[in-house]
């Protein structure tokens, strides 16, 4: 019989064994990591914008009063422009829409013409979130006629019976018989000016039939400035802007009317126009709020943008549009002798 020396294979094995073991430590090393990125990217959300928007940085998309367009486009262009790193995707809509991507998530901060109401934060309860409401500004609602129209001084009571069609002729008011039938204007459905003067000047009574959606704010002006019987309903930063080009092009189209509160004015002082003297002193009736809403629920981008509208910057942006800022100071000058 022959005898087979096993030192060697013992051995061989030994080696065999401590290099598998290492190999088995290895492979467990390797899993453990993969286990524990994987536990780690747990309930972080998939957007990497999300998680990476600071309030200077990142990207957002929010919703914009399509009634505020040209301010906020300066507003925009200059935060873009301070802090290169950020980038605000503004969409301009109706009021009702704007609200609807606030509420369903779609935006993260959103600018209209007023605060939340009661069935909008008891929703925002419901989804466990705090918004917050800046105050940026006030708007007025400008009023507006055809050149030809001699009708350019009017009360809140007359502009209350031509919205709800008691005043069809403008012959019942001046007695120009030239004019045909009154057509009221607003620039589109759904829109936060329509909703004003049903809630301020109509007072919840039902608009004349004679009412017309022009689907947009420069639509509604080219409408005034080609049909003599027409009046219109826009935001004053649409031609407040003395040194914007295009407001000194739609100021020559179209008349602004005087408004006064009185229902038996004594004098063409009484009436005045949405100018930021008369929004400041509150004597110019047709005033609203302006604001952002975030649902942000930490310090991001939308926050950022929100406090940089409130803050100075922003602020003098507004005062150079032809608006009342909401903080700030102003100074107004009285030309008339005493």
């Amino acid at each position: 019989m022959e005898y087979l020396d096993l030192s060697g294979s013992t051995a061989n094995t030994s080696a065999l064994q401590m290099r598998t073991e290492r190999a088995n430590l290895r492979t467990a090393s390797v899993l453990l990591s993969l286990s524990a990125l994987l536990l780690g990217s747990c309930g972080q959300s998939n957007n990497p914008v999300t998680d990476t928007d600071t309030p200077t940085s990142g990207t957002i998309s929010i919703s914009v009063d399509e009634t505020f367009e040209p301010i906020l486009k300066s507003q925009v262009d200059t935060f873009q422009k301070l802090y290169q790193y950020a980038k605000v995707q503004a969409s301009y809509k109706p009021e009702l829409q704007v609200m609807q991507d606030l509420m369903q998530d779609k935006v993260r901060a959103v600018v209209i013409a007023r605060d939340l109401n009661a069935a909008e934060r008891a929703e925002f309860e419901r989804q466990k979130l705090v918004p917050r409401s800046t105050k940026i500004g006030i708007d007025g609602l400008a009023i507006i006629v055809n050149r030809s129209n001699p009708d350019s001084l009017l009360t809140l009571a007359q502009l209350r019976d031509i919205f709800t069609g008691k005043t069809s002729q403008w012959s019942q008011i001046s007695g120009e018989k030239k004019l045909a039938d009154v057509n009221v204007v607003f620039d589109t459905n759904n829109s936060s000016t329509t909703r004003y003067v049903q809630d301020s000047v109509t007072r919840g009574a039902a608009l004349t039939t004679r009412v017309f959606a022009a689907k947009s704010n420069p639509a509604l002006l080219d409408y005034v400035a080609t049909h003599p019987s027409a009046i219109g309903v826009i935001g004053a930063n649409w031609i407040s802007d003395l040194d914007d080009s295009s407001v000194q092009s739609f100021r020559k189209k179209v008349r602004v009317v005087a408004v006064s509160a009185s229902a038996a004015p004594k004098s063409a002082d009484d009436y005045v126009q949405p100018y930021q003297a008369y929004l400041a002193l509150k004597t110019y009736p047709l005033r609203r709020d302006l604001y952002v809403i975030s649902r942000e629920a930490r310090a991001g981008l939308g926050t950022g943008f929100a406090s940089f509208v409130a803050g100075n910057k922003g602020q003098l942006i507004m005062l150079k549009s032809g608006l009342m800022p909401a903080v700030g100071q102003t100074r107004i000058i009285d030309n008339n002798p005493k």
